[in-house]
This record gives structure tokens, C-alpha cells and sequence, in this order.
């Protein structure tokens, strides 16, 4: 008996690591930002989309070790940024852009903790944005407002979680509807089916520079815009009912995903900034498209999306992460390297989609788009 007790600790012993790590790291970034807005080395209070998902790891630290320091990490930022009429401090309706929603998916947890109502207020003005969002004909929202016809990859882990969420909690159905159709106009124009992988964006109208006059996809596979897609299919999958007709849908396309994904994982156990690039002289094995897919992988195997033999796939990840990546700071802090800072389409200076972009994109440290999955997905492979 003792034997079998010892062999089940030997093969637990990576996963409960990696649940050790997330939390080592959740109490870096603390330490590294003291307040919240400066995560993702912010330089002013803002309802930033990566504070938000910065927020929402430490939240997650919070339910699994119950220490309220990592709530009010969350709460004393979300206080700050609220007033009582549940107006949001910078925040500008008029703009249109799907990335100011992320921040909301924190405030569930907050204003269930605290029952002040400004934050349930401040929900609502969000949900009012996207009852006027601008959308494609076939109902997806447009990235932003001054990205006319545009639905970008990233902009479904924005939006579409939270308004799910939203749904549920307040008994919306016909919401919730609204946010599965997300996923389903994104999935048929930015899927390519030779490599099972989807292009960061589609332009309903061709017009962009960036393209494809008769697909309207853009021209790469960019890391991160990937674990923003599939981050966003897991997430949404918390609030999608056992007998919703698109529900097995939703599956189908997480399952498409994991496999598309899994072949472009390198022997490291990282992915490339242009994922299916790896040879091509510039590319590099970057930090957040890797931790989003080890937390989308190891979440989906455990909610049973996906055959449990990709939590191979994710612990390789966490491997290939602390091995190549992570740096052990002589105060006893961890640092993620390799992270892009930033990338999009579009815009001024033009940002044209191609391999030379994205490659040539800043890098930087401790970047919220990374640290924060790298916080849950450690979380998740531990559970």
C-alpha cells in the first residue's frame, strides 16, 4: 500500500509544483507591482485589458490558497478605478473597443464579495456597450470602432467570456446566444484548415492593406492571438449549458484547436512568436502564447474538452517554460522573459500582419499577457 501511495506522490509531484510555481509567481508580481494598476508595468490608474488579466490570476490565486491578500490586491484596484455612480475612471464608450470589456470579467467576483452595487452598475455600462457595439452582418463585434469591419482573435477573450458570464449570472439567455455566435462567425472566416491553425484577423470588407482580397484573413498565424482564441473558447465553455444546441459545437472547435496546436510545439515545449515559422531565421520561442496554451490545455483536459492525454502537451509547456524562460531573481522572485509587449494590425505607423512584424515586435519582461496565464495555467495543472 505504501508503495502505491508513493508511486501516485511521484507522478503528482510535477503537477503540485507547477501549482507551488503559479503561486510563488502570483507573490512576484505583488511584489515587482504593489498596486495593481502598475502590472504590465503600468504608468498610470487605468481599466487596462492586461491588469484585468493580471486581476483575474490573482483572483484565482485567492480561491486556491484562501488568502484574502491576493482578493485585495484585486479589490483595493478595482475601488480606485469605480465611483459610486459606477462610472469607470478613463473609460470611453464612444471608442468602441472590445478590449475595454476584459477588465469587467474581475468585478463578478468583487461584487459578490463586497455587495457594493457600483461595481454590478459598472458591469451594466459595459453590457451597454455591446448593445451598441458595431458588428459584422453576421452579428460579430468589430474590434474597435477606428478597426471598421475587423474581427480580431483577441477580441474574443475581451468580450465574449465576459458577456457569457453576464448572461448567466443575470438570466439573459438571449446574450448568451449573442456570445456562443462570437466564436462561431470567427471560427468560419479565420480557420485554415491545412494547418488547423487560425489567422489573428478577418476583414469583413478586404479593404485592409494587410488583407487577403478574397478571404479577408490576415496573412499570419501569430502566437498570442492564438492563446487569446483558445483561452477564450475554454473560458466561455464555464457558461454554456449542458443542453445548449452549440454546445458540442464549441467542443468540436476547442478539440480542432488543441490538435492544430499541438503540432507546431517544440521540442522545448514552447511555441513560436509566428507559430508555424520555427525555422525561419528571426522567429523565437515566445512567453505568452506559450502560457495561454498550457492553461487552455490543461483547463480543457480537466473540464473534459479534450482527451486527457494533452495534459502532456501543457506540462510540457510548464517544463519548457521554467527551463527556457523563467529566471530565478537572487530575492527569491521569478521573472518570465521573452514576452512580446505588443502586436496588432493596422493603425499608424501601418502595422502590415507580416512574419517581419510580428518578430520584430518589442520584447520585455513580466509582461501581463504572460504572466497572468502563466499564473493559471500552473493553477490548472495542479488541479
Amino acid at each position: 500500500m505504501r508503495a502505491v501511495l508513493f508511486a501516485i506522490l511521484f507522478m503528482l509531484a510535477p503537477f503540485l509544483k507547477a501549482q507551488s510555481t503559479g503561486v510563488r509567481f502570483a507573490d512576484s508580481e505583488m511584489k515587482r507591482f504593489p498596486e495593481a494598476w502598475q502590472l504590465d508595468h503600468g504608468k498610470r490608474l487605468y481599466f487596462g485589458y492586461s491588469q484585468g488579466l493580471g486581476c483575474l490570476a490573482m483572483l484565482k490565486v485567492w480561491k486556491h490558497t484562501n488568502d484574502n491578500k491576493y482578493l485585495d490586491y484585486v479589490v483595493e484596484w478595482a475601488d480606485s478605478l469605480i465611483n459610486e455612480q459606477g462610472e469607470i475612471y478613463k473609460y470611453q464608450v464612444e471608442a468602441y473597443n472590445i478590449d475595454y470589456i476584459n477588465s469587467g470579467k474581475v468585478l463578478f467576483d468583487v461584487y459578490k464579495v463586497t455587495g457594493d452595487e457600483k461595481y454590478k452598475l459598472a458591469m451594466d455600462r459595459l453590457i451597454d456597450q455591446l448593445k451598441h457595439h458595431p458588428r459584422t452582418h453576421e452579428g460579430a463585434f468589430w474590434h474597435k470602432l477606428r478597426y471598421q469591419h475587423q474581427v480580431w482573435l483577441d477580441g474574443l477573450y475581451m468580450g465574449a467570456p465576459f458577456y457569457a458570464q453576464y448572461a448567466v449570472t443575470f438570466n439573459h439567455p438571449e446574450m448568451l446566444d449573442d456570445a456562443i455566435n462570437q466564436f462561431m462567425v470567427c471560427a468560419r472566416h479565420t480557420y485554415d484548415e491545412k494547418t488547423g491553425l487560425n489567422y489573428h484577423a478577418w476583414d469583413e470588407s478586404k479593404n485592409q492593406k494587410w488583407a487577403n482580397k478574397v478571404t479577408g484573413q490576415s496573412p499570419n498565424f501569430w502566437g498570442r492571438s492564438m492563446g487569446w482564441w483558445f483561452m477564450a473558447l475554454v473560458d466561455v465553455m464555464d457558461f454554456v449549458p449542458e443542453n445548449h444546441p452549440e454546445r458540442d459545437s464549441l467542443i468540436s472547435i476547442i478539440n480542432g484547436v488543441a490538435r492544430g496546436l499541438a503540432k507546431y510545439q517544440d521540442n522545448t515545449g514552447l511555441w513560436y512568436q509566428v507559430i508555424d515559422q520555427g525555422d525561419r531565421e528571426g522567429n523565437y520561442l515566445e512567453a505568452s502564447a506559450s502560457s495561454m496554451f498550457m492553461y487552455a490545455y490543461a483547463k480543457a483536459v480537466n473540464k473534459g474538452y479534450i482527451h486527457k492525454r494533452y495534459k502532456n502537451v501543457a506540462l510540457k509547456a510548464y517544463k519548457g517554460l521554467m527551463d527556457n524562460l523563467i529566471v530565478k531573481n537572487d530575492d527569491g522572485t521569478l521573472t518570465l522573459t521573452r514576452c512580446c509587449a505588443v502586436a496588432g494590425l493596422g493603425g499608424s505607423p501601418y502595422r502590415d500582419g507580416s512574419f517581419e512584424y510580428y518578430v520584430n515586435e518589442r520584447i520585455r519582461n513580466n509582461d501581463a499577457k504572460a504572466t497572468g496565464p502563466f499564473i493559471m495555467g500552473c493553477l490548472e495543472l495542479g488541479k
